[in-house]
């Protein structure tokens, strides 16, 4: 009977120790590609995210965005760690610059090489080598880690070049619900010569039905006395 209990409690050892299976490589690429076809961006989000910057500029803020479709507002809350009696609101019209479809490469514009593995929790993530299938300008990706579970961007590495302007940088994804979200992105870059380097987190994600109309609409001037 101590035997038997014994080998149970080495097996349960023995299991809960196990490395998850490993996929092949190829067959990663194919849920890939088949999950980045998937990617549905929401149409109405709201979240927070702090943004830190040193070089030319130093910047330590705390912002919540609002935003449906290509309409955003930007609500900065904090400023170096206080935070502000009056809110700073902006309003402008754009596509998320850290949307996820706009970092993923695909196989018409890259060529990924397998490089390895790397432990996430539970499961396994895939690291590939990136390399674009033609002249790059702007920005490009050099590698990326696809997660093991939802076959989806990680994280993604970059290169970014522009007039002045040299840099690299990465940005990590996660899942909330059906979404894959940004949840940080760093840079570190040379401005003019300059080191510049920034730091963005972002959290509490909600994705509501709708805003109301009145969220993106500038408030009217208050009357002269």
């Amino acid at each position: 009977m101590i035997a038997r209990a014994a080998g149970a409690v080495l097996a349960i050892v023995v299991l809960a120790g196990a490395r998850p299976a490993e996929l092949d490589s190829q067959y990663v690429l194919e849920r890939y590609s088949e999950a980045v076809q998937a990617l549905t961006v929401p149409k109405v989000a709201v979240y927070a995210y702090t943004v830190s910057q040193v070089g030319p500029s130093n910047i330590e803020q705390y912002h919540r965005i609002f935003r449906s479709g290509v309409s955003v507002r930007d609500e900065t809350l904090a400023v170096d760690g206080i935070a502000l009696h009056r809110k700073i609101v902006k309003f402008s019209h754009r596509e998320d610059p850290y949307a996820v479809v706009r970092f993923a490469p695909r196989a018409d514009a890259y060529q990924l090489l397998f490089l390895g593995t790397v432990k996430d929790a539970r499961h396994i993530d895939y690291v590939y080598e990136a390399t674009p299938l033609s002249r790059p300008s702007g920005a490009w990706v050099d590698r990326i880690t696809i997660d093991g579970m939802r076959f989806l961007p990680r994280v993604v590495h970059f290169h970014s070049s522009g007039l002045g302007v040299h840099g690299t940088g990465q940005i990590e994804f996660a899942g909330f619900g059906k979404y894959w979200m940004p949840v940080a992105a760093q840079a570190m870059a040379s401005i003019k010569g300059k080191p510049a380097r920034e730091h963005i987190v972002c959290s509490d994600y909600r994705f509501p039905d709708n805003l109301p109309p009145s969220t993106f609409l500038q408030p009217a001037p208050l009357p002269h006395a």
